[in-house]
């Protein structure tokens, strides 16, 4: 019993390590490429949004969301990106995180013609591989909370791509402890897949009506 108990707690001593200094070089390696300045932002023609839903589960409006959109509009009509893809979730007609963004970004005067949605961004990993090996880009600016977009950097990093990342504005308060340990689980999942999994995301790109 006390050998299960000591073997029990050296994995997890094993697993809190790993966890941690997965997430410390996902963070340190891409710090030089996250800007929060827009004047200091390299233009790049094309943006890479990241999606997430618009509301959360209360029914209430989803800040995440409306800071990315105003980000994005923001740097597009400033010039810092031309053209943008909406990448996100879109698993069935009832849920469309790219549709979403493209009516925000609408509100927002972004015109139609300045949008490709990607229908099959399942995961920010799949957003991040089909901006490069469907949509053909390889130098982008990604726009995302700072959070978030460390992973999508070290994920477009080994896929040999040429990536910048604007910070969308936090929300009020800071992250939820839900938030928090979401992306902490997040990001070594993002190592082993870069490293061990190679998944192939989704090639086509379909909207679900």
């Amino acid at each position: 019993m006390k050998r299960l108990i000591k073997l029990g707690v050296f994995l997890a001593f094993v697993g809190i390590t790993t966890i941690l200094l997965c997430n410390f070089w996902v963070v340190y390696s891409t710090r030089s490429q996250v800007y929060f300045d827009l004047e200091s932002l390299p233009t790049n023609e094309v943006g890479l949004v990241l999606g997430t839903s618009k509301s959360v589960k209360s029914g209430n409006e989803n800040l995440f969301f409306r800071y990315r959109m105003e980000a994005t509009a923001r740097l597009w009509k400033v010039g810092k990106i031309k053209h943008i893809i909406l990448s996100g979730n879109n698993d069935s007609e009832y849920y469309n995180e790219p549709s979403d963004m493209k009516k925000a970004l609408l509100r927002l005067g972004v015109p139609e013609a300045d949008m490709t949605l990607d229908y099959a961004g399942y995961r920010t990993f799949d957003s991040v591989v089909r901006c490069k090996q469907v949509f053909n880009q390889e130098k982008i600016t990604i726009i995302s909370q700072n959070f978030h977009n460390a992973r999508a950097l070290y994920i477009g990093n080994h896929q040999g791509m040429s990536a910048v990342a604007f910070a969308a504005q936090d929300i009020p308060g800071g992250y939820s402890f839900r938030t928090l340990i979401r992306e902490y689980l997040a990001r070594p999942l993002a190592v082993l897949d870069v490293y061990v999994v190679h998944p192939k995301p989704v090639m086509e790109n379909k909207e679900i009506k």
